[in-house]
């Protein structure tokens, strides 16, 4: 199975770094164990119009890890970890644009 390049945007970076404790390393797990493969059973593909990149999430509990795969360069953009709820995936399109 081939690796992908992560990329740990600095918005989720900040997000993960506010995370309690246990939750944070169970984060940095689950990120790395997306590199080595995307697209997990317990991944859900979220849909955007017109998104040239996959948006996925993988569910911790009660949160979410919103990250885009682009298969062409081998990467994965982590672009968001969210508690659900309040978080309602309203945001959507413009962590799409975040992509490189």
């Amino acid at each position: 199975m081939s690796h992908y390049d992560l990329f740990i945007h600095p918005g989720a970076w900040s997000e993960i770094e506010g995370l309690p404790g246990h939750m944070r390393q169970r984060v940095k797990r689950a990120v790395d164990a997306l590199a080595r493969h995307p697209r997990p059973h317990s991944s859900k593909r979220l849909s955007t119009a017109g998104s040239e990149h996959e948006l996925r999430r993988v569910r911790l509990d009660r949160w979410r890890i919103v990250y885009a795969i682009t298969e062409a360069d081998k990467a994965l953009d982590i672009l968001a970890v969210r508690r659900r709820p309040p978080y309602d995936y309203g945001d959507l399109e413009v962590l799409a644009e975040e992509v490189r």
